[in-house]
């Protein structure tokens, strides 16, 4: 199942050719293998392959935890994500919504997954993130909401310029100009979108504590994880020329990057004698990945389909009159396939034996599983856990029982 996942993943990392394909098994299946035989890496996606093989095993990870997030995440749907090879192959090929999800959360992933890995101290090149961490003549500095949020900000504006100066940003193609970026060109201009202080900014979301508080603790080094997962997948695009296809898949990866850091929330610990809180430490954390996926998944239900601006270099709402995406949305360019029915050139496995829930009115019922074709019910036995006790240390006992349980499966 492994394998399989892989492989499907490397449709969409890496240009549809049959060059594309053999670099693209190489690099997630043999790194070692894929710098011998290819030269044509450059940048930072020629220094991830060649020289950090820990940052390419945390990438793979990341790439197959968004795509196990997407297996459950629509488990209950009629397109369930699945991973086999050949369905997966022909999903990615168009520019529909789904792939615009596969695309977005596993970009997340790959932000999930090399974030944790700094924080974990798995990755030599980077640890926590202490950039807020502010000492006064070696004593801690105490900070409110105020003043913590103007030391993320220019945090923030300092990520924003090292990423726009690096290497892959200043080549001649016109994509900085699209929507896919993280708004830096729009700021400088002076461009202001709205709204209390202009852009949308991650820590909005976060609720500060009331009072004052050290910054301490380990926060996750998010901007290292939003910037890796830049490098790798988007390397491919950024250096071809635009299309709505390459606009599309760099607006919905930098989407799932967008809902890591967007979810960032702080926590905080007290210290005191007898469980006082004479002084509380705070650090930024991200949240369980299941979180991630689900908003993800809400944005998909949300998508917005576009179409190709006259420039060549940016999109525009398909529909007249319809407000365009913004940075968070996830857009698509090709309407779904019909996945009720099996059929091998969209890649639709149909929904034939899918088991379904013939009391829900969601997704998952049979009446919108099965297509309105109808389904069959049936009893089945089947032996499962029970009467489970806790011995002590550290043991948990259970006894066998014979369960009954009815299932409804799509005709």
């Amino acid at each position: 199942m492994r394998l399989f996942m892989v492989i499907a993943i490397l449709i969409f990392a890496m240009p549809m050719t049959g060059f594309g394909w053999a670099e693209g098994t190489n690099i997630l299946l043999d790194p070692n293998l894929m710098c011998k035989k290819t030269r044509r890496l450059r940048g930072k996606l020629a220094d991830i392959c060649r020289h950090d093989s820990a940052l390419l095993k945390e990438i793979i990870n990341g790439i197959n935890l968004g795509f196990r997030e997407c297996e459950f995440q629509f488990r209950n749907r009629r397109w369930n994500c699945t991973v086999l090879r050949k369905s997966m192959r022909k999903i990615l090929m168009r520019d529909s919504r789904e792939t615009g999800f596969v695309n977005a959360i596993t970009a997340a992933g790959v932000t999930y997954a090399v974030t944790k890995a700094c924080t974990m101290g798995q990755l030599v090149e980077c640890s926590c993130d202490k950039s807020h961490v502010r000492r006064n003549g070696g004593q801690p500095q105490m900070v409110n909401a105020a003043t913590a949020e103007a030391a993320l900000e220019r945090q923030q504006q300092a990520a924003m310029l090292r990423q726009h100066q690096l290497p892959h940003r200043s080549h001649n193609n016109s994509n900085s100009n699209s929507m896919t970026d993280l708004s830096l060109d729009r700021q400088r201009s002076g461009h202001r979108q709205g709204g209390r202080r202009g852009r949308r900014k991650f820590w909005d979301n976060i609720k500060f504590p009331s009072g004052e508080w050290e910054w301490g603790g380990c926060s996750d080094n998010v901007n290292f994880g939003l910037r890796h997962s830049r490098a790798f997948l988007d390397a491919k695009q950024r250096q071809r020329r635009s299309d709505l296809g390459t606009l599309v898949k760099l607006h919905n990866n930098n989407a799932g990057r967008l809902a890591i850091r967007d979810a960032m929330r702080l926590e905080c610990k007290c210290h005191g004698l007898s469980g006082s809180c004479t002084v509380k430490t705070c650090w930024l954390k991200m949240p369980p990945f299941r979180e991630i996926s689900a908003r993800l998944r809400d944005r998909y239900d949300g998508a917005r389909k576009v179409a190709l601006r006259n420039d060549g270099n940016s999109f525009m709402p398909e529909t007249p009159h319809t407000k365009p995406a913004n940075k968070y949305q996830l857009v698509y360019a090709d309407d779904s396939a019909d996945f009720c029915t099996a059929n091998p050139k969209t890649g639709a496995l149909g929904t034939q034996d899918r088991e379904c829930n013939a009391t829900s009115s969601g997704p998952d019922s049979c009446d919108a599983l099965c297509c309105s074709r109808g389904h069959k019910h049936r009893v089945v036995t089947e032996w499962t856990n029970c009467n489970c006790v806790f011995k002590w240390c550290c043991e948990v006992t259970c006894e066998k029982c014979l369960e009954h349980r009815e299932v409804n499966t799509c005709l």
